[in-house]
């Protein structure tokens, strides 16, 4: 099993996230520098950012209860989000807010990572991230080849998945030798 180091005030809105979404009975997982935390080492620093399958409706639940459980939620902001499918948020901290991103799994693409979830350590329990594959596959997306390589070495990363998924998106000629 992975593990996840982060900074203090990282790892207390690490928590607090997944006490959150567990509260809301949401399912989730952690992305971005988290999941990478996870599968290439290193502290996770910046924001959180974290995929959860929920309605429309529950955006707003997120957001007020997010509001009465330590976090500064912004009005304004989640107004102007509202067509992007994120709920930001604003975990606060006496060393310094940390950003927090919750992602609505709203398309097939990221519905489907939840099929392959694994848990990662952290502290004294475990959290869900995405796999090294999916993982990859947002890397892809952003351009960062060098990630994507280090984590196609990552003892269980899966080339044959990570390829049938660059294909079922229409990417084939970015597929990895296997």
């Amino acid at each position: 099993m992975p593990s996840i180091a982060t900074t203090a005030r990282h790892g207390r809105a690490l928590h607090a996230t997944a006490e959150l979404l567990t509260k809301l009975r949401l399912d989730f997982a952690f992305v971005g520098g988290v999941a990478r935390a996870a599968w290439l080492g290193g502290e996770v620093a910046g924001p959180i950012d974290v995929l959860a399958l929920m309605t429309p409706q529950q955006k707003n639940q997120v957001a007020m209860m997010a509001n009465n459980r330590g976090f500064r939620v912004d009005r304004q902001e989640i107004e102007a989000t509202e067509e992007l499918d994120v709920v930001p948020l604003n975990f606060v901290d006496p060393e310094g807010e940390v950003r927090v991103h919750v992602l609505v799994a709203s398309n097939a693409l990221y519905g489907r990572m939840f099929a392959s979830v694994r848990e990662a350590q952290f502290e004294d329990g475990a959290i869900k991230v995405v796999a090294p594959e999916d993982l990859a596959l947002l890397l892809t997306m952003a351009d960062d080849e060098v990630s994507v390589r280090r984590l196609s070495a990552v003892a269980d990363f899966d080339r044959h998945a990570y390829n049938a998924r660059l294909v079922s998106i229409g990417l084939a000629e970015m597929v990895i030798a296997e």
